[in-house]
């Protein structure tokens, strides 16, 4: 069975900084493109960042220069450093993943896949 776990959730002071991580099994991790995505209490689900299979980035314009996505395919998990955490950061943050993984994938269509979120609280 395909399963994705995010992990590193908490809350944080504004400024403050959060890395989250996304364990992934029963597919070929390397093979596939993870997003990461979060969606806040009364909002719509909003697309915060990509990393294809060939390492390839790309970010929202609401945290370019504040997170960071990478991934380690030896251990089949994928990451997102928060820094400089804002109190509209707040939300739970779902990874997911798609079979396209050397696409362009800011353009992937529905990931489908994904796991349990975790929880982002950024308050003072």
């Amino acid at each position: 069975d395909v399963q994705l776990q995010a992990s590193g959730g908490g809350l944080v002071q504004p400024g403050g900084s959060l890395g989250l991580s996304c364990a992934a099994s029963g597919f070929r991790f390397d093979y596939y493109a993870i997003g990461w995505f979060r969606q806040a209490p009364g909002k719509e689900r909003e697309w915060v960042s990509c990393i294809n299979s060939a390492d390839s980035t790309d970010l929202a314009d609401s945290v370019k220069g504040r997170f960071t996505i990478s991934r380690d395919d030896n251990k089949n998990t994928a990451y997102l450093q928060m820094n400089s955490l804002k109190p509209e950061d707040t939300a739970i943050y779902f990874c997911e993943a798609h079979p396209q993984g050397g696409a362009y994938c800011p353009a992937l269509p529905d990931y489908p896949y994904w796991g349990q979120g975790t929880q982002v609280t950024v308050s003072s």
